[in-house]
């Protein structure tokens, strides 16, 4: 049995379906992060970066429209062709913004929704 376990491959693939898969706020990066990114360091409200993927991935576009009309969050990138949304603000206001993204997409769209995790 060991060795069959040691020839094992595990193969995994993206299956689509209505879901949040990752929720992240980094609270206070370096700014060579923001550089990385081709975010601005030097942002009135830098403080945090706030990192979302869903799928289908259309819906970073609707998720952008939430996060920035709900919490003063800036839109750092929105990308429609692989579900990433990226947003900067203060740390309380990314937070507020990845919340009603991850709400709405739950409560009135009916994904399957991740908790928001925080480094």
């Amino acid at each position: 049995m060991d060795e069959l376990r040691d020839r094992m491959r595990i193969i995994q693939e993206l299956v689509p379906g209505k879901q949040i898969t990752i929720a992240h706020i980094i609270a206070n990066p370096d700014e060579v992060l923001y550089q990385k990114l081709g975010l601005d360091p030097a942002a009135e409200h830098s403080g945090a970066i706030g990192i979302v993927t869903m799928s289908p991935s259309e819906t970073a576009i609707i998720a952008g429209d939430i996060a920035i009309k709900t919490s003063g969050a800036e839109l750092g990138f929105v990308d429609r062709f692989s579900g990433t949304l990226i947003v900067t603000g203060t740390v309380s206001q990314v937070e507020e913004a990845l919340r009603a993204v991850c709400e709405y997409c739950e409560s009135k769209l009916g994904f399957a929704v991740c908790d928001i995790t925080k480094t």
